[in-house]
């Protein structure tokens, strides 16, 4: 059916071009010394057929007669130019204060600007920020210059180590929808589920985009479900990509963390070293401005640690008795009491003086030994064996990663009407490493399996993680309409190695690297989009409908046996009807925990594959009264297959006071479906809470356990948007200041621990299944409110020498608070706590930076060979969820760079990030773990790397 449906398409437009008045015009765009231009844009007003000037300053397009060309070109003056059949046009472009970009997201007005919009948006242009600035990932780019954007890696979190949560507005991750070209992107397969900053969402992976492929980002910072569907409660972020033709640009990025913390233990006083290379180049596709544009990037980046010391017990008075008994040649998997008890006499009067000695001698019974060979003996044992504390440290900062990406992005007109055939896509492999809790020998259930491994080990999360996407689309004309129908389909794999760990159970016969499993999502979305842009009604009206429909699929892959399962004495598999005389016991008489180390493998129980099906329909009517008074209004139905329908409106407006003052402002109700992981999540994992490991149990919405308890079934999240603001331009300062208010009903979270019953009925038997004792589940607990404002100023200085200026400075400030009581059903009254408590509470409020401002400074020599960057950042203070809400202050971070341009085609940058070399905080001592979290690990301002300094060589040839 679809085949034919795109023949008919394909045929429609041919029959429609015998009937346009189309011819090619061609020319060449100069500047005020009539000096050609290259890149500059040149586009049919009104629609996104258009091309840019080769190096020559040279275009040729294909054109109807009555149609516009824009021209424009940063820095000068557009131009507009009507089409009367003349086959050459040359235009000359002056100077001028820097171009509002036209802008994709917040309208679909294809003429509509930046700063026309009625709802705020901004064009962050990252060819200009990868070139000069010290970030490279997405993510951190728009973390130091977008306005309301939260985002920085996490540490000892599993899975979320290696895909950093991305927040705006203080909104979750899963409440932010990114487009490509204006097409959704598929999210991420992992769920973040250990205790971290979106804690229970979903949330896309924009660093699996290379910058190098990126053109610019528009942030539309105001709820827009109604425009583009769930997940646009808190704004949409679209990436435009490259379109650059018979153009080389090839960067190669060096760097690594300098600075006081990682002269202290790394290699040559730096670590964290990062080397990247990225290379775009553009092939111009037929002669009507088609192109591709391809795009290869590859880096690799080691890890950081900012632990110290283990301070915590490493050695008990076992340990030292076990590593005797080693010497001695004996099997210290299965020592008597009786050998306990010989070989106690032979330690080091250092570690076990002899009246301890002479109490072990005379112990009746094996509890009596426990308690006698439980003491802390550590600085001893670690004197007899030669060892320190620093050979116990964590491993607390950025994973280790190794990716290669690469996105292609075309564009091919077809016909003599104006149809374009388009086309984009990538793919992306990392595999990162990152480490967990140490397992020290002094852990009273074994972990630290020290029959197989004498002073334990320190185990790590290996991820494999795959993303590819593929978009495909025709535009072109019916009739007067503009066409747009696409297909965009997207896979995320997120595949868990467990390495350098144990499964304890199996003592000294264990493995030490385990597949455990992991998750695949996939998303495939069809949409036809139908606009019109009436010149002839009041100063322009744009109507817009369409229709999607979208599948989802969602799959939990099991791990291999051992990286789950616990085996007895004999190693036999441990079931529920397994003997407690059977299961493999620590010397302190506690059953030793199965599974790979710090993150069980998926059971095949957990394995499942999910699908859904959503279908929506849009109409979006944009009305300019005046030049001065415009008003849009957006309606979209959407359908689910697994809850339901939502209705969702949205009303903006603009008016002009006058040429450089207008006021704006929107309402609307948006909603965010539950992802299917939220729904279908479950697993068991080891986590700490207080320092205490705890086997958790994640337990899917819908489970059998999930109904026993009272959790309710997942429905969508609804919200009420509302913002104000103004822009203004003023003696050169482009001003937006806009206030918003976003009220989210049925917010679904990450619920707290609920405990094991441990008295005989279905719920206990649950768990034991589960290998857990504890269990949380997703469920719509709360309503929130975010309010804030967001400022934004603008400068552009051009010097009598040619020398340029740009200062930018953003500053935002919001307040998250919960709306009313915990949402609980009959079952749960009495655990409102427990259900979403004071730890959720400062997560969700709290836990990250509520102020935010950076105010960046571009200055460009008169030569052009000479470019400096100086940027301040400040990321406001943020309160620990775990640390006795310890409030850590707000800072401010430097960065800075210097280019050289030498020749026409090579650049040469240093700078840094951080250039200060500023800290977070320190985590109180009574709860930084022994100094092993000397900064938090739940909360980020701005990470705890600190100095980066980098080199970048870019070559650009055309």
């Amino acid at each position: 059916m679809k085949t034919k449906y795109y023949a008919l398409l394909i045929a429609f437009f041919a029959f429609s071009a015998l009937f346009a008045q189309s011819y090619e015009v061609n020319g060449v765009v100069t500047d005020g010394d009539n000096q050609p231009l290259p890149s500059v844009s040149v586009l049919v007003k009104g629609t996104t057929r258009g091309v840019a000037t080769d190096f020559d300053g040279k275009y040729s397009l294909e054109v109807n007669k009555g149609e516009t060309l824009v021209f424009t070109y940063a820095g000068m003056v557009s131009k507009d130019v009507p089409m009367d059949g003349t086959s050459i046009v040359n235009v000359s472009l002056a100077n001028g204060v820097e171009l509002d970009e036209v802008v994709m997201v917040g309208s679909r007005n294809p003429s509509r600007t930046a700063t026309d919009t009625p709802v705020p948006v901004d064009v962050i242009n990252i060819s200009e920020l990868t070139t000069a600035g010290p970030q490279t990932d997405v993510n951190q780019i728009l973390n130091y210059v977008a306005p309301s954007f939260t985002s920085n890696s996490q540490t000892v979190s599993d899975g979320t180590d290696h895909i950093d949560p991305a927040s705006l507005r203080g909104m979750g991750p899963d409440q932010v929808l990114v487009l490509i070209n204006g097409k959704r992107r598929h999210t991420s397969s992992l769920l973040n589920v250990n205790g971290t900053v979106g804690a229970g969402s979903v949330g896309t992976d924009m660093n699996a985009i290379p910058s190098a492929a990126i053109k610019n980002i528009e942030v539309l910072r105001d709820g827009a479900a109604a425009q583009y569907g769930s997940d646009a409660i808190g704004g949409v972020i679209n990436i435009v990509l490259n379109n650059k033709v018979n153009e080389l640009n090839v960067a190669v990025n060096n760097g690594a963390n300098m600075s006081k913390n990682s002269n202290k233990y790394g290699e040559g006083g730096t670590d964290g070293q990062k080397f990247q290379v990225d290379v775009n180049y553009g092939l111009p596709l037929g002669d009507k401005g088609g192109f591709i544009n391809f795009t290869g990037s590859m880096a690799t980046r080691k890890a950081t640690n900012r632990s110290d010391a283990m301070g915590k017990t490493i050695f008990q008075g076992y340990h030292a008795v076990e590593r005797v008994a080693r010497n001695s040649g004996a099997d210290v998997s299965n020592l008597s009491m009786g050998d306990i008890q010989f070989y106690a006499q032979a330690v080091e009067d250092s570690v076990i003086d002899p009246v301890l000695k002479a109490d072990i001698a005379a112990a009746p019974d094996m509890a009596t030994l426990q308690t006698l060979l439980g003491g802390d003996v550590s600085d001893a044992e670690l004197a007899v064996r030669g060892l320190t504390r620093d050979d116990f440290r964590m491993r607390v900062g950025q994973s280790d990663l190794k990716e290669g990406k690469f996105m292609a992005n075309m564009s091919l007109p077809v016909g003599d009407n104006g149809a374009e055939f388009y086309a984009f896509g990538g793919m992306t492999y990392r595999r990162g490493l990152a480490a967990g809790f140490y397992r020290r020998p002094a852990y009273t259930d074994n972990r630290g399996n020290t029959a197989a491994f004498a002073n334990g080990f320190l185990p790590e999360i290996g991820s494999d993680i795959k993303d590819k996407s593929l978009a495909v689309g025709l535009k072109g004309k019916l009739g007067d309409w503009n066409s747009d129908l696409s297909n965009s389909f997207g896979t995320n794999t997120f595949d868990f190695n467990i390495v350098n760990t144990s499964n304890s159970t199996l003592g000294t016969s264990t493995k030490r690297d385990f597949q455990a499993g992991g998750f695949t999502f996939a998303q495939n979305t069809t949409n036809w989009d139908i606009s019109k842009f009436n010149e002839d009604v009041f100063n322009g009206l744009n109507l817009a409908f369409g229709a999607e429909h979208r599948i989802e699929n969602y799959q939990i892959k099991a791990g291999e046996e051992a990286s789950w399962a616990s085996y007895d004495i004999n190693g036999e598999l441990v079931t529920e009807t397994t003997p407690d005389a059977l299961k493999v016991k620590s010397f302190f008489g506690k059953i030793t925990p199965g599974g790979s180390q710090v993150f069980p493998g998926f059971r095949p129980e957990n394995e499942l594959s999910k699908y859904r099906t959503s279908y929506a329909f849009y109409g979006d009517a944009e009305i300019d009264f005046s030049e001065k008074f415009m008003i849009d209004a957006a309606l979209r139905y959407e359908n689910y297959s697994d809850f339901g329908s939502t209705v969702n409106w949205k009303l903006a407006s603009r008016f002009k006071v006058n040429d450089n003052f207008s006021i704006r402002g929107a309402m609307s109700t948006g909603f965010r479906a539950p992802s299917l992981h939220q729904i279908y999540y479950n697993a068991t994992a080891t986590q700490f809470i207080s320092g205490v490991p705890y086997e958790v149990g994640t337990f899917a919405n819908n489970s059998r356990i999930a109904t026993l308890l009272g959790i309710d079934k997942l429905k969508q999240e609804r919200a009420n948007n509302a913002s104000i603001g103004f822009t203004a331009k003023v003696k050169g300062f482009t001003v937006t200041l806009d206030a918003y208010n976003v009220t989210v009903y049925d917010r679904v979270v990450l619920t707290g621990n609920f405990a094991n019953p441990h008295d005989g009925s279905e719920l206990e038997r649950i768990f034991n299944d589960a290998g857990a004792n504890k269990a949380k589940f997703l469920m719509n607990a709360v309503n929130t409110n975010n309010k804030g404002i967001d400022l934004v100023i603008s400068k552009g200085f051009k010097f009598a020498s040619g020398a340029s200026l740009k200062n930018d400075f953003s500053f935002t400030t919001s307040k998250v608070d919960t709306v009313g009581a915990v949402h609980v059903t009959n079952k749960l009254v009495g655990k409102e706590n427990t259900v979403f408590g004071e730890r959720q509470y400062y997560f969700l409020t709290k836990a990250m930076p509520a102020t935010k401002w950076n105010l960046t400074h571009s200055y460009k020599s008169a030569s052009g060979k000479w470019n400096f960057m100086l940027r301040n950042a400040y990321f406001g203070d943020v309160t620990d969820p775990d640390a006795h809400h310890t409030v850590y202050a707000g800072k401010v971070i430097t960065d800075f760079s210097i280019g050289y341009k030498y020749g026409k085609s090579t650049t040469f940058t240093v700078g840094a990030n951080n250039l200060l070399d500023v800290y977070p905080d320190e985590v109180p001592a009574s709860s930084n773990y022994g100094r092993q979290f000397i900064y938090s690990r739940r909360t980020s301002q701005f990470g705890m790397n600190g100095r980066y300094v980098f080199a970048r060589l870019s070559f650009n040839l055309k």
